[in-house]
């Protein structure tokens, strides 16, 4: 395979991954004129064509759809050998791409940053924000983090954080004006702040447990979100109950006053956020290290 080979389908397999001429451009370092072109050539000299563009969208073609399926798990295999072979000078280099939903890259991942990169200046971190569900190995991320209960069986598993529960919360003002609900029933006559799945589009249903019954239910009101900081920034305002998982600005808000919490004795506990990522590939050293960082051990190690 000649260099410009690969390159024409590194640039093709980054096309797909990000669905984005521009997006993959970024990625590349190249002007989306210039990625343009070499997928031109690539479809020119194979002679069919492997993405269906739009102004809006560009699509793998059923055509495009096998030659990714079948070149994408030598591109990773390829980034895993020049991985290990940096690491054999001891250097840790070279990308690294997380999914990641915004609650664990706010709480876990962003007050880490700086250390991370003063300790592993070569290392590029790709930080993808996704409050779905999506295939870590179809996107080519090299890991992902996900709350426990919605772990796949066949990866390798990271514990982050300890167990976590559900928090029914509503400002001291909202309280007041229509009453503290005793039991899930209650709910019915409150306002209630909905989380949208980004994925699917499904409203989460809330969930209870209480003397070993659990059941879950929907509830209705005024604010329907997929974002975090939207629904607490509602239950901020006294727009009604929000249902969420603990954290620490939810623990601040309620020691500050501005929070309440009801329903207490009836909030389930949830596994915690795990890293994973593929049993079928060893982690290179980069991921190693962030492991690392995130579990603080590289703390204990600079000791």
């Amino acid at each position: 395979m000649r260099g410009s080979d690969f390159a024409e389908l590194r640039a093709f397999a980054a096309v797909v991954e990000r669905a984005s001429f521009a997006r993959a451009a970024m990625q590349l370092g190249l002007s989306a004129s210039a990625l343009s072109q070499t997928i031109r050539q690539l479809e020119a000299r194979l002679g069919v064509r492997l993405l269906n563009r739009t102004t809006r969208s560009v699509a793998p073609t059923s055509a495009g759809e096998r030659l990714y399926d079948r070149i994408s798990p030598m591109m990773r295999e390829m980034d895993a050998a020049v991985a290990e072979a940096v690491a054999v000078t001891g250097r840790v280099a070279g990308p690294l791409r997380i999914n990641t939903p915004g609650m664990a890259a706010a709480k876990l991942i962003a007050p880490r940053l700086g250390r991370f990169h003063r300790a592993h200046p070569d290392v590029v971190l790709d930080i993808v924000i996704d409050d779905g569900l999506s295939d870590i190995v179809a996107g080519r991320f090299d890991a992902g983090i996900r709350g426990g209960e919605r772990l796949d069986k066949d990866v390798i598993a990271v514990r982050l954080t300890p167990d976590m529960q559900m928090m029914a919360v509503a400002s001291p003002d909202y309280l007041a004006g229509h009453g503290e609900p005793k039991v899930p029933a209650d709910l019915h006559r409150h306002a209630c702040i909905n989380w949208r799945y980004p994925v699917g589009g499904n409203i989460y249903r809330w969930e209870f447990e209480k003397d070993g019954k659990e059941f879950e239910m929907g509830v209705e009101g005024p604010l329907i979100s997929s974002h975090q900081e939207v629904v607490l920034q509602g239950a901020l305002q006294g727009i009604g109950i929000l249902y969420t998982y603990d954290d620490d600005r939810i623990y601040e808000a309620i020691a500050e006053g501005r929070l309440k919490r009801v329903l207490a004795d009836w909030s389930p506990s949830f596994p915690g956020l795990f890293l994973y990522y593929s049993n079928r590939r060893h982690p290179q050293p980069a991921l190693r290290a962030f492991i690392d960082c995130l579990l603080d051990r590289d703390l204990a190690a600079a000791a």
